[in-house]
């Protein structure tokens, strides 16, 4: 934007281009209800909520950068807020080939705004997605955050990905497929959830 950042500051910014031809095109208008939801893990904050993380951790628990990032942990807090961002496409494009782009509905990148806010833009109008909170396996550091805030859980959902990066919407057949393509690109995933008849939200369920 042409402003120079702050001194001691760093600005970072990257976005990456393509093409798809059209009849490969996913979005809420082919998915059906009966779809499943596949989530594809996250192992960290993945770039989302630091404030609140910060907040909780470092001014209102205490927690030192160089201290365990939780009781018995065997990495610090430094490393647990530096995990690295999971790049999912090579997954996404292993599953696409994997169960063929008919059965492979639509995809939601959780960032800012978590499963809730994103999910939601893959969905129409007359669906809903139900997610089942207690499907997959959470990140240690998400409880942290939620136990020392406190923070509830309808705020860790809207601020937080929860350990879900990605979450694709595609025919139930094709679940076993799907998983196998995911975990064999070295991204572990779950099934986490249906599509349902409904009025276009998402519903956290469980947990």
């Amino acid at each position: 934007h042409g402003s120079a950042a702050p001194a001691g500051h760093v600005e970072l910014a990257g976005f990456a281009v393509g093409m798809v031809e059209r009849d490969a095109m996913l979005g809420a208008d082919k998915v059906r209800a009966g779809d499943v939801l596949v989530g594809f893990a996250s192992p960290g904050l993945r770039c989302n909520g630091y404030s609140l993380a910060r907040h909780v951790l470092m001014e209102r628990a205490g927690r030192a950068l160089d201290e365990p990032a939780w009781p018995g942990a065997g990495h610090s807090l430094a490393d647990e807020l530096l995990r690295p961002s999971v790049v999912y496409a090579p997954a996404l494009l292993s599953v696409a080939r994997t169960i063929g782009s008919n059965a492979l509905h639509a995809a939601a990148h959780i960032t800012g705004g978590g499963i809730p806010g994103n999910l939601q833009r893959a969905l129409p109008g007359d669906l809903d997605a139900v997610v089942r909170l207690d499907s997959w396996e959470e990140p240690r550091i998400f409880g942290e955050i939620r136990r020392l805030g406190p923070v509830v859980d309808d705020e860790m959902a809207r601020v937080f990905n929860l350990g879900l990066g990605m979450v694709v919407v595609m025919d139930a057949g094709s679940l076993d497929g799907a998983l196998r393509a995911a975990i064999s690109s070295g991204v572990t995933a779950w099934e986490v959830g249906r599509v349902v008849p409904g009025s276009g939200c998402v519903r956290l369920q469980g947990r």
